[in-house]
This record gives C-alpha cells, sequence and structure tokens, in this order.
C-alpha cells in the first residue's frame, strides 16, 4: 500500500482560496493626540464585514499605519460577529432603534423592492444579505454610530 502524498507548498494547485467574509472600509480618519512632545498622528478605521448570508459585523480600530488600523478593524468585527434572522430576504417587521444621536427606521418591503437605504446602513444590509428593506437615518450623521446603530437593529430580530 503507497503512502499517502505530503501537501507542501510546491505539489499544491495554484488555487486562490476565497475569504470567508467579505470586507467594507466605512470611515477612515486621520486623528490626532497631544502628548508633551506635540501631536502623534494615528489612523482610525471602521470596517464591517458580512458573508451575505445572515451574519455580520463591525470594528473600529486605531494604528499608526492605515494598513494596520484596517487589520485592527476587522479582527475586532469577526469577534463582535451577530447572526440575522432573514424572512423572505427582508426583516421580519419595522423597528426604530437609537445609538447614541443616531436613530434609524427601518421596514420590511416587498420582493424585488430592493435596498433603499442611504449612507453606512446600505452597506451593513448588503453584507448581511438582505435584500429588501428600506431604511431612513433620523438622527446623527455620524458614520460609526449609524454601523452601531444598524447593528443593534439588527441584532434585535431574534426569534423567540
Amino acid at each position: 500500500m503507497a503512502k499517502p502524498r505530503r501537501v507542501t507548498r510546491r505539489n499544491t494547485p495554484n488555487v486562490k482560496i476565497k475569504p470567508e467574509f467579505e470586507q467594507q472600509l466605512v470611515d477612515l480618519a486621520r486623528v490626532t493626540r497631544v502628548v508633551k512632545g506635540g501631536k502623534r498622528l494615528s489612523f482610525r478605521a471602521c470596517m464591517v464585514i458580512g458573508d451575505r448570508k445572515g451574519r455580520v459585523g463591525s470594528g473600529v480600530a486605531k494604528g499608526a499605519d492605515v494598513s494596520i488600523a484596517i487589520q485592527k478593524a476587522i479582527k475586532k468585527a469577526n469577534k463582535d460577529l451577530i447572526k440575522v434572522e432573514i424572512v423572505n430576504n427582508t426583516i421580519m417587521y419595522p423597528v426604530r432603534v437609537k445609538y447614541g444621536a443616531a436613530r434609524i427606521l427601518f421596514r420590511p418591503a416587498p420582493e424585488g423592492h430592493g435596498i433603499v437605504a442611504g449612507g453606512v446602513v446600505r452597506h451593513v444590509l448588503k453584507l448581511a444579505g438582505i435584500k429588501n428593506v428600506t431604511a431612513k437615518i433620523l438622527g446623527s450623521k455620524s458614520k460609526i454610530n449609524n454601523v452601531r446603530a444598524t447593528i443593534k437593529a439588527l441584532d434585535s430580530f431574534k426569534k423567540d
């Protein structure tokens, strides 16, 4: 009986592995903090990840470089994943959510309606896998608070 061939980098086919989650950069800002010698510059990134099948998460992180901030934000988003209940490609019932000064209104929509939402809410809903919904941002224009409010609203749809 022949021994099975050991898989190494040399004999594996050149196949790209598709990542489990899609990523969307929502907000990137240059931020500073004042220290004794002057101002220290860093970058803040807000990332949303999702598999378009009901799992979505967001993360905010800072780093000395843009790529470091993005990687840290993705890591945080992976830790804060939620499972969204989707019924007929839409949400179950209308909901109003408040997070900080951000207020968001969601309404279910019939098949073929699409995502009618503005700003970062559209990105979060798309990555969550919801295809038909109407959303309205009513309060703050803060992208990070609107992402958190959207995730809070999606997390409220729990099956009993």
